[in-house]
Protein backbone atom coordinates (compact mmCIF):
# COMPACT_ATOMS: atom_id res chain seq x y z
CA UNK A 1 0.00 0.00 0.00
CA UNK A 2 1.56 3.90 -0.70
CA UNK A 3 2.00 5.53 1.55
CA UNK A 4 -0.44 8.96 2.26
CA UNK A 5 0.82 12.08 2.54
CA UNK A 6 -0.87 14.56 4.58
CA UNK A 7 0.24 18.26 3.44
CA UNK A 8 -3.30 19.97 5.53
CA UNK A 9 -2.33 21.91 7.96
CA UNK A 10 -2.59 20.17 11.61
CA UNK A 11 -5.76 21.29 13.72
CA UNK A 12 -2.70 21.81 16.83
CA UNK A 13 0.42 23.80 17.31
CA UNK A 14 3.86 21.83 16.99
CA UNK A 15 7.69 22.98 17.33
CA UNK A 16 10.36 21.65 15.52
CA UNK A 17 14.18 22.35 17.22
CA UNK A 18 15.92 22.88 13.84
CA UNK A 19 20.03 22.11 14.25
CA UNK A 20 21.40 23.84 10.83
CA UNK A 21 24.75 21.64 11.59
CA UNK A 22 23.75 18.77 13.78
CA UNK A 23 25.99 18.32 16.77
CA UNK A 24 28.85 20.13 15.64
CA UNK A 25 30.13 22.49 18.53
CA UNK A 26 32.88 24.72 19.09
CA UNK A 27 32.74 23.46 23.00
CA UNK A 28 33.35 20.29 24.35
CA UNK A 29 30.99 20.50 27.67
CA UNK A 30 31.98 17.43 29.35
CA UNK A 31 27.70 17.01 30.35
CA UNK A 32 26.44 17.54 26.45
CA UNK A 33 23.90 14.42 25.56
CA UNK A 34 24.23 15.97 21.92
CA UNK A 35 27.84 15.63 21.11
CA UNK A 36 27.52 11.85 20.72
CA UNK A 37 24.65 12.05 17.82
CA UNK A 38 27.83 12.53 15.42
CA UNK A 39 28.15 8.67 15.45
CA UNK A 40 24.84 8.30 13.56
CA UNK A 41 26.02 10.71 10.51
CA UNK A 42 29.16 9.66 9.98
CA UNK A 43 28.85 9.83 6.06
CA UNK A 44 32.05 11.92 5.86
CA UNK A 45 29.81 14.94 3.96
CA UNK A 46 30.06 18.58 6.01
CA UNK A 47 27.41 18.97 8.43
CA UNK A 48 25.83 21.66 7.56
CA UNK A 49 22.36 22.33 5.95
CA UNK A 50 22.08 22.94 2.77
CA UNK A 51 20.02 26.07 1.54
CA UNK A 52 17.83 23.88 -0.54
CA UNK A 53 16.53 22.05 2.90
CA UNK A 54 16.15 25.23 4.48
CA UNK A 55 13.42 26.55 2.37
CA UNK A 56 11.77 23.37 2.13
CA UNK A 57 12.05 23.32 5.94
CA UNK A 58 10.77 26.88 6.25
CA UNK A 59 7.75 26.33 3.70
CA UNK A 60 6.86 22.85 4.66
CA UNK A 61 6.94 24.31 8.65
CA UNK A 62 4.55 27.68 8.20
CA UNK A 63 2.09 25.61 6.01
CA UNK A 64 1.25 23.10 8.55
CA UNK A 65 0.88 25.60 11.79
CA UNK A 66 -2.99 26.84 12.49
CA UNK A 67 -1.40 28.97 15.10
CA UNK A 68 -1.03 32.78 13.89
CA UNK A 69 2.02 32.97 15.03
CA UNK A 70 4.73 30.65 13.72
CA UNK A 71 8.00 30.04 16.47
CA UNK A 72 11.44 29.07 14.93
CA UNK A 73 13.82 27.58 17.34
CA UNK A 74 17.45 27.40 16.39
CA UNK A 75 19.43 24.86 18.06
CA UNK A 76 22.57 22.56 17.69
CA UNK A 77 25.55 21.83 18.32
CA UNK A 78 26.18 25.34 17.84
CA UNK A 79 23.85 26.81 15.52
CA UNK A 80 26.21 30.01 14.84
CA UNK A 81 28.71 27.76 13.01
CA UNK A 82 26.57 27.80 10.28
CA UNK A 83 27.35 31.33 9.38
CA UNK A 84 25.27 34.69 9.26
CA UNK A 85 24.51 34.52 5.50
CA UNK A 86 22.30 31.60 5.87
CA UNK A 87 20.37 32.94 9.09
CA UNK A 88 19.67 35.91 6.69
CA UNK A 89 18.56 33.79 3.95
CA UNK A 90 16.06 32.07 6.53
CA UNK A 91 14.74 35.46 7.53
CA UNK A 92 14.15 36.40 3.65
CA UNK A 93 12.44 33.00 3.10
CA UNK A 94 10.51 32.80 6.33
CA UNK A 95 9.31 37.13 4.46
CA UNK A 96 8.23 34.80 1.32
CA UNK A 97 6.49 31.65 2.67
CA UNK A 98 4.96 33.76 6.13
CA UNK A 99 1.35 33.48 4.33
CA UNK A 100 0.16 36.26 7.02
CA UNK A 101 1.82 34.62 9.57
CA UNK A 102 3.40 36.66 12.44
CA UNK A 103 6.86 34.55 12.56
CA UNK A 104 9.59 34.68 15.39
CA UNK A 105 12.83 33.40 16.07
CA UNK A 106 14.53 32.06 18.94
CA UNK A 107 18.05 30.60 19.07
CA UNK A 108 20.52 28.40 21.49
CA UNK A 109 23.73 29.99 21.01
CA UNK A 110 27.19 29.20 23.84
CA UNK A 111 27.61 32.53 22.75
CA UNK A 112 31.55 32.46 22.03
CA UNK A 113 31.01 33.31 18.48
CA UNK A 114 28.85 36.95 19.35
CA UNK A 115 30.25 39.63 17.94
CA UNK A 116 28.63 43.48 16.95
CA UNK A 117 27.27 42.33 13.29
CA UNK A 118 25.30 39.00 15.22
CA UNK A 119 24.06 41.28 17.65
CA UNK A 120 22.80 44.04 15.01
CA UNK A 121 21.22 41.17 12.89
CA UNK A 122 19.76 39.71 16.33
CA UNK A 123 17.99 43.24 17.22
CA UNK A 124 16.84 44.25 13.70
CA UNK A 125 15.48 40.62 13.16
CA UNK A 126 13.92 40.49 16.82
CA UNK A 127 15.07 36.93 17.83
CA UNK A 128 15.41 35.91 21.34
CA UNK A 129 18.71 34.64 21.82
CA UNK A 130 19.48 31.73 24.55
CA UNK A 131 22.53 31.79 26.00
CA UNK A 132 23.95 28.82 27.48
CA UNK A 133 25.48 29.42 30.60
CA UNK A 134 25.35 27.98 34.15
CA UNK A 135 26.25 30.37 36.98
CA UNK A 136 29.69 32.33 37.97
CA UNK A 137 32.91 31.71 36.66
CA UNK A 138 33.94 29.11 38.85
CA UNK A 139 30.49 26.96 38.45
CA UNK A 140 30.05 27.47 34.81
CA UNK A 141 33.73 26.71 33.52
CA UNK A 142 33.50 23.18 35.86
CA UNK A 143 32.07 21.59 32.42
CA UNK A 144 31.76 24.13 30.19
CA UNK A 145 34.90 24.07 28.58
CA UNK A 146 36.55 24.28 24.61
CA UNK A 147 38.03 21.75 22.57
CA UNK A 148 41.02 22.67 24.33
CA UNK A 149 40.16 22.41 27.27
CA UNK A 150 40.12 26.02 28.61
CA UNK A 151 37.21 27.50 30.44
CA UNK A 152 34.74 29.65 28.44
CA UNK A 153 33.61 31.91 30.97
CA UNK A 154 34.84 35.02 30.22
CA UNK A 155 34.05 34.86 26.47
CA UNK A 156 30.53 33.72 27.06
CA UNK A 157 30.65 37.07 29.49
CA UNK A 158 31.71 39.23 26.42
CA UNK A 159 28.85 37.80 24.36
CA UNK A 160 26.77 38.69 26.63
CA UNK A 161 27.45 42.10 26.87
CA UNK A 162 27.67 42.28 23.40
CA UNK A 163 23.82 41.36 23.71
CA UNK A 164 23.26 43.96 26.15
CA UNK A 165 24.82 46.51 24.25
CA UNK A 166 22.51 46.24 21.53
CA UNK A 167 19.41 45.41 23.21
CA UNK A 168 19.25 42.06 22.33
CA UNK A 169 16.47 40.20 24.22
CA UNK A 170 17.83 37.06 25.95
CA UNK A 171 17.43 34.67 28.52
CA UNK A 172 19.49 32.13 30.24
CA UNK A 173 19.60 27.98 29.78
CA UNK A 174 21.95 26.48 32.89
CA UNK A 175 22.16 23.18 33.10
CA UNK A 176 22.42 21.67 36.84
CA UNK A 177 24.41 18.68 37.34
CA UNK A 178 26.21 17.16 40.30
CA UNK A 179 28.80 20.54 40.81
CA UNK A 180 26.63 23.11 40.89
CA UNK A 181 23.52 21.81 42.35
CA UNK A 182 24.94 22.78 45.60
CA UNK A 183 24.96 26.59 44.77
CA UNK A 184 21.55 27.59 44.28
CA UNK A 185 21.43 31.40 45.60
CA UNK A 186 24.80 32.30 43.84
CA UNK A 187 23.73 31.18 40.39
CA UNK A 188 20.63 32.90 40.91
CA UNK A 189 21.66 36.15 42.21
CA UNK A 190 24.07 36.14 39.70
CA UNK A 191 21.61 35.84 36.55
CA UNK A 192 19.88 38.73 38.22
CA UNK A 193 23.44 40.71 38.49
CA UNK A 194 23.70 39.91 34.90
CA UNK A 195 20.34 40.97 33.36
CA UNK A 196 18.92 37.34 33.01
CA UNK A 197 14.89 37.90 33.61
CA UNK A 198 13.98 34.65 32.24
CA UNK A 199 15.85 31.60 33.54
CA UNK A 200 15.48 28.10 32.74
CA UNK A 201 17.49 25.06 34.76
CA UNK A 202 18.08 21.84 33.04
CA UNK A 203 18.96 18.74 35.23
CA UNK A 204 21.56 15.80 33.96
CA UNK A 205 19.79 12.55 34.16
CA UNK A 206 21.64 10.04 31.97
CA UNK A 207 22.43 6.53 31.71
CA UNK A 208 25.58 4.92 30.36
CA UNK A 209 25.88 1.66 28.74
CA UNK A 210 26.37 -0.09 25.39
CA UNK A 211 23.81 0.66 22.13
CA UNK A 212 24.89 -1.01 18.95
CA UNK A 213 24.44 2.20 17.16
CA UNK A 214 27.58 3.32 19.26
CA UNK A 215 25.67 5.86 21.38
CA UNK A 216 26.80 5.80 24.99
CA UNK A 217 23.50 7.55 26.35
CA UNK A 218 20.62 4.98 26.83
CA UNK A 219 16.93 5.54 26.27
CA UNK A 220 14.67 4.83 28.90
CA UNK A 221 13.62 1.26 27.13
CA UNK A 222 17.12 0.06 26.47
CA UNK A 223 17.59 -2.55 29.41
CA UNK A 224 21.70 -3.08 29.31
CA UNK A 225 23.34 -5.10 32.22
CA UNK A 226 26.24 -2.84 32.36
CA UNK A 227 24.39 0.26 32.28
CA UNK A 228 24.92 2.86 34.89
CA UNK A 229 24.03 6.54 35.89
CA UNK A 230 25.68 9.18 34.80
CA UNK A 231 28.26 10.52 37.67
CA UNK A 232 27.56 13.91 36.77
CA UNK A 233 23.50 13.44 37.03
CA UNK A 234 22.11 15.62 39.64
CA UNK A 235 20.94 14.17 43.13
CA UNK A 236 17.43 14.40 43.68
CA UNK A 237 16.90 15.58 46.67
CA UNK A 238 19.73 18.00 46.02
CA UNK A 239 17.84 18.92 42.97
CA UNK A 240 14.92 19.63 44.94
CA UNK A 241 16.61 22.04 47.37
CA UNK A 242 17.68 24.16 44.77
CA UNK A 243 14.78 25.05 43.19
CA UNK A 244 13.67 25.53 46.89
CA UNK A 245 16.13 27.79 48.26
CA UNK A 246 15.89 30.15 44.84
CA UNK A 247 11.74 30.10 44.99
CA UNK A 248 12.45 30.94 48.57
CA UNK A 249 14.24 34.26 47.65
CA UNK A 250 12.05 34.73 44.21
CA UNK A 251 8.73 34.33 46.49
CA UNK A 252 10.14 37.24 49.00
CA UNK A 253 11.21 39.87 46.49
CA UNK A 254 11.20 38.46 42.44
CA UNK A 255 7.50 38.33 41.67
CA UNK A 256 6.84 39.38 38.20
CA UNK A 257 10.46 40.84 38.10
CA UNK A 258 12.01 37.52 37.50
CA UNK A 259 10.96 34.56 36.22
CA UNK A 260 11.85 31.04 36.70
CA UNK A 261 10.45 28.16 33.78
CA UNK A 262 9.39 25.86 36.60
CA UNK A 263 7.81 28.45 38.80
CA UNK A 264 5.94 29.37 35.68
CA UNK A 265 4.89 25.95 34.56
CA UNK A 266 3.80 25.14 38.34
CA UNK A 267 1.17 28.28 38.47
CA UNK A 268 0.09 27.52 34.81
CA UNK A 269 -0.52 23.78 35.97
CA UNK A 270 -2.41 25.44 39.53
CA UNK A 271 -5.01 27.44 37.34
CA UNK A 272 -5.49 24.61 34.94
CA UNK A 273 -3.57 26.24 32.11
CA UNK A 274 -0.84 24.49 29.41
CA UNK A 275 2.86 25.14 31.14
CA UNK A 276 4.56 25.72 28.35
CA UNK A 277 7.28 23.83 28.58
CA UNK A 278 6.60 20.10 27.17
CA UNK A 279 8.37 18.43 30.37
CA UNK A 280 5.59 19.20 32.32
CA UNK A 281 2.74 18.76 29.98
CA UNK A 282 -0.02 15.71 29.66
CA UNK A 283 1.49 14.52 26.25
CA UNK A 284 5.12 15.66 24.20
CA UNK A 285 4.37 14.70 20.43
CA UNK A 286 4.46 18.35 19.35
CA UNK A 287 8.17 18.92 19.85
CA UNK A 288 10.06 17.18 17.37
CA UNK A 289 13.95 17.83 16.30
CA UNK A 290 15.01 17.90 12.68
CA UNK A 291 19.07 16.94 12.15
CA UNK A 292 20.79 19.51 9.58
CA UNK A 293 19.68 16.79 6.70
CA UNK A 294 16.17 16.50 7.35
CA UNK A 295 15.99 14.13 9.60
CA UNK A 296 13.23 14.13 11.88
CA UNK A 297 12.79 12.60 15.41
CA UNK A 298 10.01 12.61 18.33
CA UNK A 299 12.22 14.98 20.44
CA UNK A 300 15.28 16.38 20.77
CA UNK A 301 16.20 14.33 23.88
CA UNK A 302 15.23 11.20 21.75
CA UNK A 303 17.74 11.61 19.13
CA UNK A 304 18.14 7.68 18.29
CA UNK A 305 17.34 5.66 15.14
CA UNK A 306 14.21 3.93 16.79
CA UNK A 307 12.79 7.58 17.50
CA UNK A 308 13.21 8.75 14.01
CA UNK A 309 10.37 9.88 12.41
CA UNK A 310 11.13 10.77 8.43
CA UNK A 311 13.13 13.51 6.43
CA UNK A 312 11.43 16.83 5.64
CA UNK A 313 12.74 16.27 2.26
CA UNK A 314 10.50 13.01 1.65
CA UNK A 315 7.67 13.65 3.90
CA UNK A 316 5.53 16.61 5.65
CA UNK A 317 5.67 17.41 9.76
CA UNK A 318 1.68 16.77 9.34
CA UNK A 319 2.71 13.11 8.35
CA UNK A 320 5.48 12.56 10.86
CA UNK A 321 3.58 13.77 13.67
CA UNK A 322 0.11 11.76 12.67
CA UNK A 323 2.04 8.82 12.47
CA UNK A 324 1.19 5.99 14.76
CA UNK A 325 4.87 5.65 16.30
CA UNK A 326 4.04 9.63 17.41
CA UNK A 327 0.59 9.57 18.91
CA UNK A 328 1.88 6.69 20.47
CA UNK A 329 4.86 8.61 21.86
CA UNK A 330 2.48 11.31 22.90
CA UNK A 331 -0.07 9.09 25.08
CA UNK A 332 2.23 6.85 26.70
CA UNK A 333 3.60 9.95 28.18
CA UNK A 334 0.80 9.87 30.67
CA UNK A 335 -0.66 6.31 29.74
CA UNK A 336 3.02 5.19 30.81
CA UNK A 337 2.81 6.42 34.40
CA UNK A 338 3.75 3.71 36.90
CA UNK A 339 0.59 3.66 39.76
CA UNK A 340 2.65 5.68 42.44
CA UNK A 341 2.50 8.43 40.17
CA UNK A 342 -1.07 8.59 38.84
CA UNK A 343 -2.15 8.77 42.52
CA UNK A 344 0.39 11.73 43.18
CA UNK A 345 -1.40 14.51 44.70
CA UNK A 346 0.74 16.73 42.04
CA UNK A 347 0.38 14.81 38.87
CA UNK A 348 -1.17 17.60 37.24
CA UNK A 349 1.80 19.54 37.98
CA UNK A 350 4.38 17.57 37.18
CA UNK A 351 2.59 14.72 34.61
CA UNK A 352 5.66 12.59 35.54
CA UNK A 353 7.84 15.14 34.02
CA UNK A 354 10.28 13.99 31.13
CA UNK A 355 9.68 10.68 29.53
CA UNK A 356 13.64 10.12 29.07
CA UNK A 357 14.16 10.24 33.34
CA UNK A 358 11.69 7.52 34.15
CA UNK A 359 14.55 5.34 34.81
CA UNK A 360 13.99 3.93 38.10
CA UNK A 361 11.40 2.03 40.19
CA UNK A 362 8.89 2.61 42.63
CA UNK A 363 8.85 1.07 45.85
CA UNK A 364 6.73 -1.49 44.73
CA UNK A 365 9.04 -2.21 41.58
CA UNK A 366 7.31 -0.92 39.40
CA UNK A 367 9.41 0.51 36.63
CA UNK A 368 9.37 4.02 35.04
CA UNK A 369 9.08 6.25 37.83
CA UNK A 370 11.06 9.70 37.62
CA UNK A 371 14.67 9.76 38.30
CA UNK A 372 14.26 12.94 39.74
CA UNK A 373 10.55 12.00 41.65
CA UNK A 374 11.75 12.72 45.20
CA UNK A 375 13.30 15.98 44.80
CA UNK A 376 10.46 17.14 42.68
CA UNK A 377 8.02 16.02 45.28
CA UNK A 378 10.04 17.98 48.13
CA UNK A 379 9.74 20.87 45.63
CA UNK A 380 5.38 20.78 44.63
CA UNK A 381 5.01 20.37 48.60
CA UNK A 382 6.64 23.58 49.60
CA UNK A 383 5.63 26.05 46.99
CA UNK A 384 2.37 24.76 46.95
CA UNK A 385 0.71 26.63 49.53
CA UNK A 386 2.33 30.02 47.99
CA UNK A 387 1.03 28.95 44.45
CA UNK A 388 -2.23 28.20 45.84
CA UNK A 389 -2.30 31.93 46.83
CA UNK A 390 -1.02 33.26 43.25
CA UNK A 391 -3.73 31.46 41.38
CA UNK A 392 -6.70 32.33 43.89
CA UNK A 393 -5.10 36.16 42.65
CA UNK A 394 -5.02 35.55 39.05
CA UNK A 395 -8.44 34.18 39.63
CA UNK A 396 -9.98 37.42 41.13
CA UNK A 397 -7.88 39.03 38.51
CA UNK A 398 -5.52 40.53 40.75
CA UNK A 399 -1.93 40.30 40.45
CA UNK A 400 0.20 37.29 41.27
CA UNK A 401 2.91 39.04 43.00
CA UNK A 402 0.59 40.03 46.29
CA UNK A 403 2.05 36.93 47.34
CA UNK A 404 5.12 38.27 48.03
CA UNK A 405 3.64 40.12 50.88
CA UNK A 406 2.02 36.85 51.99
CA UNK A 407 5.57 35.45 51.97
CA UNK A 408 7.55 37.89 54.12
CA UNK A 409 4.47 37.62 57.41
Amino acid sequence: MSKIYHFAPLSFPISVMAKPVGSLCNMACEYCYYLEKNVLYEDGKSHKMSEQLLERFISEYIHCQTAPTVQFTWHGGEPLLRGLDFYRKAVRLQRHYRRGKEITNSIQTNGLLLNDEWCKFFKDNQFLVGISVDGPEKIHDYYRKDCGGKGTFKRVMRGIELLKKHDVEFNTLSVIHDYNVDFPLEIYRFFKEIGSRYMQFAPIVERLGTRNDGLELLTPTDICDDSEIDPRSVDPIKYGNFYIQIFDEWVRNDVGRYYVQLFDATLAGMVGEQPGVCVYAQTCNHALAMEYNGDVYACDHFVFPEYKRGNILRDTFTNMVLSDEQQRFATDKRKGLPYQCQTCKYLNLCNGECPKNRIVTTSNGEYGLNYLCLGLKLYFEHVYPYMEFMAEELRNRRPAANVMQMAVQ
